[in-house]
């Protein structure tokens, strides 16, 4: 796979999956735009790895919740590249709980970010591409997504929207020559899921039939294939990279 000149966009790009999908694109030639809301010196030194690759990298504070800074960071990174070539909508939160005891806030916060953050980006990239006739859309999804999960009301039903509107997009922008694919990891080893306690952690392992808990590289890996010319012919499509869990 070579990506070489190619520009891409990754939303929580500086930790957990983001940074390393940042790094595997930066690896295979792409220049990063690395739009993150959290620790500018996580970004900033995602940014230098990325450098250190031989590409182009830069940073962008972006709430994705935010619909105007979402089209002003767009229209500047189109600036400072000369256009966009990949998005990967990785940015994300949980706020678990059972529906019983959920707050209101909690659940319209993680639809916020993750479903709505995700349509707002692909909504002010949506012309650029179009006017390309090319570009690759890939956005983050997860297998609970798929099959809901006990506690992740909330989580399951963003992700499960990211899915639909993965489809829909798929549809509206195939004749144009630009894909939109998602990928849904399972019990990937992240902050986000290193807060669980060793429990919890143990139980997910033995549920998963290759008994064993999955790297950010691995999500990074299937990415990478999305975005690549190896992947012209395939759109509206949800991989999972669970080791099984969700089969």
């Amino acid at each position: 796979m070579n990506l070489l000149g190619k520009t891409a966009v990754v939303t929580g790009g500086s930790r957990g999956i983001g940074k390393a999908t940042v790094l595997k694109l930066a690896s295979l030639g792409a220049n990063i735009a690395i739009a993150d809301i959290g620790d500018p010196s996580l970004a900033e030194e995602t940014k230098k790895e990325v450098e250190a690759l031989g590409v182009k990298a830069q940073c962008y504070s972006l709430n994705v919740t935010d619909f105007e800074a979402c089209e002003e960071t767009v229209k500047k990174i189109i600036e400072d590249f000369g256009g966009i070539d990949i998005l990967v909508n990785n940015a994300g939160i949980t706020r678990d709980a059972l529906v019983l005891s959920m707050k209101e806030q909690d659940f319209d916060a993680v639809i916020s970010v993750n479903l709505k953050g995700t349509f707002n980006m692909i909504k002010h990239t949506y012309a650029h591409f179009m006017r390309k006739r090319s570009g690759r859309i890939i956005n983050i999804a997860s297998v609970v997504g798929l099959s809901g999960n006990a506690g992740q009301a909330n989580y399951s039903a963003s992700k499960a929207g990211v899915v639909g509107l993965t489809k829909s997009v798929a549809q509206e922008l195939a004749a144009r020559g630009v894909t939109c694919n998602a990928v849904a990891p399972g019990y990937i080893i992240t902050p986000m899921t290193e807060v669980l306690s060793d429990k919890i952690k143990d139980d997910i392992t033995n549920a998963i039939p290759m008994k064993k808990r999955g790297q950010p590289e691995d999500v990074a890996n299937a990415i990478a294939f999305l975005a690549s010319e190896e992947a012209s012919y395939i759109t509206g499509e949800v991989i999972r990279v669970d080791g099984g869990m969700a089969m």
